[in-house]
């Protein structure tokens, strides 16, 4: 049997490196994409080759609908991608009252934009083959609101909808679309921002999340035996409501 691919956009990054090991350990080839440090890719990828999985890297920005549409092409050239792991993503926090058009611009472009751009030219390679995953990294901002990311809730919150509706779409088609929405997870901008006597008052569990425990959720919507589980938006929080 054919080894199937996962792309993992983000790749570098905390969450998305834990993603691309939990893949590559469920034998998917994983393609891990960077790109303004594409050496943190690369170690992910060396990480992963180390432990006998298969991985490569690539750069390309998602905000640019050309460039991306030429990396995915040649990529495409070694056969269809049927996971897409859509999690590149930045802040540019700011009261909106003070937010400059070029904050809520990049914002949106990254995560909103960069789906579109990355996940379009995959999909009718993927309904070829009658199997995929689609999953999008969003936030629990983008569920409840957060003070001072207006662009980044607002750029979540449609991915929501474009997930819903894209899932729709390709039900029929033995692809499934879903979102993970992960509350406070550890990371050192998260030990930046909040104490821990704030983390103990916002979070029933009364801790930060892992970015394991959210790859482990990643792991099991991209599996077989999820493949009656899509349209949805599922929180990675630790019971925040």
């Amino acid at each position: 049997m054919t080894q199937k691919r996962a792309l993992v956009t983000g790749g570098g990054g905390a969450i998305g490196a834990a993603i691309c090991k939990q893949l590559a350990a469920n034998t998917f080839a994983v393609i891990v994409h960077a790109h303004r440090h594409p050496e943190s890719a690369e170690q992910v990828v060396e990480k992963i080759l180390a432990n006998s999985g298969s991985a490569s890297s690539v750069s390309f920005d998602i905000t640019d609908g050309g460039a991306t549409r030429y990396a995915l092409e040649t990529l495409l050239k070694d056969g269809p991608i049927q996971v897409v792991v859509n999690n590149a993503g930045a802040h540019d926090d700011a009261p909106m009252a003070g937010m400059t058009s070029e904050q809520w611009t990049r914002v949106i472009d990254l995560s909103l934009n960069g789906f579109f751009n990355v996940t379009q030219p995959l999909l009718l390679p993927m309904i070829g083959t009658r199997w995929g995953r689609i999953v999008s990294i969003s936030s629990l901002a983008g569920v409840t609101g957060n003070r001072g990311q207006t662009n980044y809730a607002a750029a979540k919150a449609g991915l929501h909808g474009a997930s819903k509706s894209l899932a729709i779409e390709l039900a029929s088609r033995g692809i499934t679309v879903n979102v993970v929405a992960p509350g406070l997870i550890e990371s050192p901008a998260t030990r930046d921002a909040f104490k821990p006597e704030q983390i103990e008052a916002l979070v029933p569990m009364k801790r930060v999340g892992t970015p394991d425990e959210v790859a482990a959720l990643v792991s099991f919507l991209t599996s077989q035996e999820a493949g009656y589980i899509t349209g949805q938006i599922i929180g990675v929080n630790g019971g925040i409501a």
